[in-house]
């Protein structure tokens, strides 16, 4: 795809970029999208709270979305990305990754697992037409894979008040984590899958593209009662620093390995064939670097490519690194020599300025998530 940084196109509009304008939000390109980072009143700070406390809605429609339909669409998935389609049922929702044959991370994605023979599949905004094409290449006869990035929106609600704001809306609610229902709202399809990116409960709504405005408004008008609010990527960001979630380009990428960001719990190692499958149980048996959270023990925030020292010799580099909002301190992922445990002491070269950090395993905050 085409980004806005390259000179040569315009950025790439979300279905409800009128409404951010006109909320005042603060834009920004996001994998060639012109997204909203924060709106007024507030900012990142007062988003992120507002999740983690009460709810706030997302507009996630840069996400990625594609279909793989024909006899045995979820065997060729299966053979495909890397976790086990096998273990869940249509209705589910899976994490999965998307390697090529050296074993690096082309993207990270999400399952819906509709039935034996229609997958579809939500993969990040910059890298959907390339998981498409390398779909498209290995589809057998009677496999069809379509890019539909364009045809639905997503709209996340997060947060510990998401059911109460979906029930207003006669939306369906209480499905277990990682389901998703297709649902009717107001004579309009949504799937409504209880995922998220935040580590609080919440749902990811994926309405037709010309139906997402007419949902955000009611959903906005919904999370005001419970003092929600419109929340932008940037607290997104600092929401999925604080849980370890990974984030492609930065976390995972054609250079860091499932493996090496510790995300081996969504291959499927038992499985005959996947992408890239020789390669990562190659690196399985000896990995030279891993993932670790590193919580900053004194002022500073560190970024990422920020070098990481380990008893006077550098030891790695922060791959994600942030301010908390709700520990009020610095936090980070980085890539470290394997050889470091939880609990020892780094070193974080920010600017030229060393900051202490403690190596810890996230996630750094804990949520309570109500299953039910």
């Amino acid at each position: 795809m085409t980004t806005a940084t390259s000179g040569t196109t315009s950025p790439l509009t979300s279905p409800l970029h009128d409404r951010h304008v006109a909320l005042g939000a603060k834009m920004a390109d996001f994998g060639g999208w012109d997204m909203p980072i924060e709106y007024p009143g507030g900012g990142v700070v007062a988003e992120h709270t507002a999740v983690r406390e009460r709810v706030g809605v997302f507009d996630v429609s840069h996400l990625g979305k594609a279909s793989v339909t024909g006899p045995g669409a979820a065997d060729f998935v299966n053979a495909c990305l890397t976790n086990d389609v096998r273990r869940i049922q249509p209705g589910s929702a899976q994490y999965t990754l998307c390697c090529d044959d050296a074993g690096g991370v082309v993207d990270d994605l999400i399952v819906y697992l509709k039935s034996d023979d229609d997958v579809f599949l939500i993969p990040n905004a910059a890298n959907t037409a390339e998981v498409v094409r390398r779909l498209q290449a290995a589809a057998p006869e009677g496999i069809t894979v379509t890019n539909l990035h364009r045809d639905y929106g997503v709209i996340a609600v997060q947060g510990t008040k998401s059911d109460e704001v979906l029930e207003s809306l006669g939306l369906p609610t209480g499905h277990d984590y990682m389901s998703f229902v297709e649902a009717d709202w107001q004579g309009t399809p949504v799937i409504v899958c209880r995922t998220g990116y935040t580590g609080e409960r919440g749902y990811e709504l994926v309405p037709r593209w010309d139906d997402a405005p007419a949902l955000w408004d009611a959903l906005v008008e919904a999370v005001a009662p419970f003092d929600g609010k419109p929340c932008g990527l940037g607290a997104r960001d600092t929401l999925r620093t604080e849980m370890g979630y990974p984030l492609h380009g930065q976390d995972l990428s054609l250079q860091i390995s499932p493996v090496q960001a510790r995300a081996g719990w969504a291959v499927g190692w038992k499985k005959d064939t996947f992408w890239g499958k020789q390669a990562l149980e190659a690196e399985r048996a000896n990995p030279t670097r891993l993932m670790r959270g590193l919580l900053v023990t004194g002022r500073g925030i560190p970024r990422a490519h920020c070098t990481v020292s380990w008893n006077g010799a550098a030891a790695g580099e922060v791959t994600s690194g942030t301010f908390s909002p709700t520990l009020k301190q610095g936090i980070a992922l980085a890539l470290l020599n394997p050889e470091i445990a939880d609990g020892e002491t780094v070193s974080i070269d920010v600017r030229g300025r060393a900051l202490e950090a403690t190596v810890v395993k996230p996630p750094f905050v804990q949520v309570q998530v109500r299953e039910s």
